[in-house]
């Protein structure tokens, strides 16, 4: 067992010979859109999300889903067919899995990966020198905690108490753009990383981007005595975000994220409320933060781009630095 229960990293990882090791994880949560096949792949993408973020590729995968009794076969199929697109988009396949009577629908995937037991990302192994970047945009767990607020489900009184206070609407463009955000795998982004030599390396979900990065930081700080410094103003958002954060339209996230890690991050006062809130917001299905080498960054940049895909800069791992400051 090279990685278990000692430290948290995304993933267990086993290691079968010299060349290889398996990746094991699993991951599920309830509804985040109405659309059940787009439900089904977004659980998919971000369930696998932590293979890619040890810089491995997918295997096969098991489903994990419990359903309520009444809730229709059609419905239920659409849910494990938008998985089973995704799995198959990483070249990978769904090889069984358990299913559940449940009040609540929850569906997502038992995933089993491989990678060289060399090519391991770890949360820990950041170097001064590392240059930080985000495969993703942020706001997705802002948009659709605005569309579950403002959907069809809402009450027409709380539709008129909202309409008061100035409250908008779900754009559904800004939803659309965060769906094609969530169901993109990570999997180019793992390439790229590998490309570029990188050692550590995390994905973004329901702790944050800063309860994530956090767990690097205070992990590579133990091992190498460095802390990352974070650029506020070069943080990708998804369309939408802020208006949303202005609105109130938060996860719980945005209150228990920060009581967990507020300990690990310092803002200097130029950092906006808004800017923390987007910093500290839940994520599902979001990008790779990984810590490229100065000697990777240009192969890192060139693979991003040989496959479309999208990166930024966000800063840096600095020696000295205690957890994160956020400029």
């Amino acid at each position: 067992m090279l990685i278990g229960l000692g430290e948290p990293d995304d993933a267990a990882v086993y290691r079968l010979d010299d060349e290889r090791a398996l990746i094991k994880t699993t991951d599920f949560f309830t509804p985040i859109v109405d659309d059940p096949w787009l439900y089904g792949a977004i659980a998919a993408a971000n369930s696998m999300s932590d293979v890619y973020a040890m810089g491995g590729d997918v295997l096969f995968c098991l489903n994990i889903a419990g359903f309520p009794e009444d809730l229709g076969m059609e419905t239920v199929g659409q849910i494990f067919a938008g998985g089973a697109a995704k799995v198959r988009e990483a070249g990978a396949a769904i090889a069984g899995g358990h299913t559940v009577t449940n009040p609540e629908p929850f569906y997502g995937l038992s995933v089993t990966g491989i990678i060289h037991p060399d090519q391991v990302m770890r949360k820990g192994r950041a170097r001064a020198g590392d240059r930080l970047f985000l495969t993703k945009p942020l706001g997705t767990g802002i948009i659709t905690t605005a569309a579950k607020l403002t959907g069809a489900g809402e009450s027409a009184a709380h539709r008129l108490a909202r309409k008061a206070q100035g409250k908008p609407d779900i754009d559904q463009n800004h939803l659309d753009a965060a769906v094609v955000s969530m169901t993109r795998l990570n999997r180019a982004a793992a390439a790229a990383a590998r490309a570029g030599g990188v050692r550590s390396a995390t994905d973004i979900t329901g702790f944050g981007l800063l309860g994530h990065a956090s767990e690097m930081a205070v992990a590579a700080g133990r091992e190498a005595g460095v802390g990352f410094r974070i650029e506020a103003a070069a943080l990708p958002a998804l369309p939408g975000a802020f208006a949303y954060i202005a609105a109130g339209y938060l996860t719980r996230g945005s209150s228990r994220n920060p009581q967990h890690f507020h300990q690990h991050v310092t803002f200097a006062p130029t950092v906006s409320a808004a800017q923390r809130t987007l910093l500290w917001e839940a994520e599902t299905s979001g990008g790779l933060l990984v810590a490229v080498p100065a000697a990777g960054v240009a192969a890192f940049c060139g693979e991003c781009a040989s496959a479309g895909q999208a990166y930024w800069e966000i800063g840096a791992v600095v020696a000295g630095v205690a957890g994160i400051e956020v400029v």
